[in-house]
């Protein structure tokens, strides 16, 4: 079977490039060997973001006691909400593959070998030809078999299987994943031990940030153990026996490691065409994400450029605009808003920092720290935290990073005005909205700190 494209995974980077190729009047096949809509809207982002709703219901009844609301009895039950959440995933894996079909995509389940630049077959049964491959399988949870008793131990894939929710849990990472996920048991009651190697959580992220969520962690009751790796997990009597390197023992039902993940590069065939792999074994690609064979491209967590769902979709859609539709489009990996579902949650977008003042000597910082309305009421102790980066020589904010209810939110407005360039005097000068926390963007009006002067 001929066709002008094929793409190889159908997650949302693989969906976005067939869809559009196929727009443009290409005859387009797309492979997934597991359920459409991959990692984000399987077992990632979606059914994720609705487990993080459930847990942050606790808090909203606990904090409706001072305004009011009295509790008599409540009671969460695990089995409804995984019922509900698989019940959406699958819907919205219905309307993917609807949009495909709709689009024109002819759809092939099975497993994927590229036998050469322009040949794939699939389950070693069905033979594809194309002028052009996408590879856009994205990336699976890396798994330590250095430990004794790894097989013991869950990753977040099979955290999405769990039949019941695990009364004690040992959550090894400290990535936004191992948070995210941390914190709907804690936050649905069970008891979350959280194991890292670092002194602070979320490396990669601003470092005052990253300061305020340890100390968010540890006041929300979450137990934290930093700068230890597990040693082993065996298997006791009724539950998880797990040794830490410090020699400390924990007991537990559960134990999920999120300790990274790791590109789906794997059997497919791409080391014996000779497809280039960089030296964390993602696909080598250019700014067009092609590969070191011209007709051969890769988008999304396979390539291991900024992985993240949103950036997936955009390489996918510029792909096929690069190739079917004429155009010449590049992808802006710099100035990536980003949101990190913990509770309370992240919103950040732009330079850390760190990173601002090696490029901007003569950095502003401007930060606000304070108790939202809502917690002068209800008494919640957790505190909402900004942060705005600006070059002196220009006013131009090149960074926002927030702690607290809906910054996630925030990210995503303050990205667009990172985007065209926003000033600091165009936020002084754009009228605040009260009351509300995000009027503390436009009202910050004396630097906190100042460098290079």
């Amino acid at each position: 079977m001929n066709y002008d494209l094929i793409v190889i995974g159908g997650g949302s980077g693989g969906v976005r490039a067939a869809r559009i190729a196929a727009g443009y009047g290409a005859k387009v096949a797309l492979i997934e060997e597991y359920r459409l809509g991959g990692t984000c809207v399987i077992r990632g982002c979606v059914p994720k973001k609705l487990m993080v709703y459930a847990s942050r219901f606790a808090i909203e009844f606990e904090e409706s006691r001072g305004y009011g609301w009295i509790m008599d009895e409540l009671r969460f039950d695990w089995a409804t909400l995984v019922k509900n959440r698989d019940q959406e995933v699958d819907r919205l894996e219905k309307v993917y593959r609807g949009n495909l079909e709709k689009s024109g995509v002819h759809i092939f389940e099975g497993h994927a070998r590229l036998v050469d630049a322009n040949t794939v077959v699939v389950d070693e049964k069905d033979k594809l030809s194309a002028k052009t491959l996408l590879i856009a399988t994205g990336a699976q949870p890396v798994t330590d078999t250095r430990v004794r008793g790894h097989e013991l131990c869950i990753d977040s894939n099979e955290f999405f299987k769990l039949p019941t929710q695990p009364k004690r849990v040992v959550v090894q990472g400290s990535g936004y994943i191992a948070l995210e996920l941390a914190c709907v048991l804690h936050h649905l009651g069970s008891e979350v031990h959280l194991v890292y190697r670092s002194d602070l959580v979320l490396r990669g992220f601003d470092e005052e940030l990253r300061h305020q969520l340890t100390e968010e962690l540890k006041l929300s009751g979450m137990r934290l153990h930093q700068g230890q790796l597990i040693a082993n997990v065996t298997k006791g009597p009724q539950e998880l026996e797990i040794r830490l390197d410090n020699g400390m023992a924990l007991k537990a039902d559960v134990v999920l490691k999120a300790i990274g993940r790791k590109p789906n590069t794997e059997n497919l065939g791409l080391e014996e065409l000779g497809v280039e792999l960089n030296d964390q074994g993602a696909i080598a690609v250019n700014e067009w994400s092609q590969t070191n064979l011209p007709n051969v491209y890769a988008v999304g967590d396979v390539t291991n450029r900024v992985n993240l769902t949103p950036m997936a979709i955009r390489e996918g859609h510029a792909f096929a605009d690069n190739v079917f539709g004429g155009k010449a489009i590049t992808v802006n990996h710099g100035l990536v808003p980003t949101a990190v579902f913990t509770t309370p949650e992240l919103g950040t977008v732009g330079l850390t920092e760190e990173q601002a003042l090696a490029l901007y000597p003569r950095l502003d910082i401007y930060k606000s720290s304070f108790r939202p309305l809502k917690a002068t009421v209800s008494g919640h102790t957790s505190r909402t935290f900004f942060k705005l980066l600006v070059n002196r020589d220009n006013d131009e904010i090149v960074g926002f990073h927030s702690i607290g209810p809906d910054t996630g939110e925030m990210s995503q407005l303050i990205g667009i005005a990172l985007q065209m360039k926003a000033t600091k005097a165009a936020f002084d000068a754009t009228l605040a909205v009260h009351p509300t926390a995000a009027e503390e963007l436009v009202t910050m009006r004396s630097p906190s700190m100042q460098h290079g002067l």
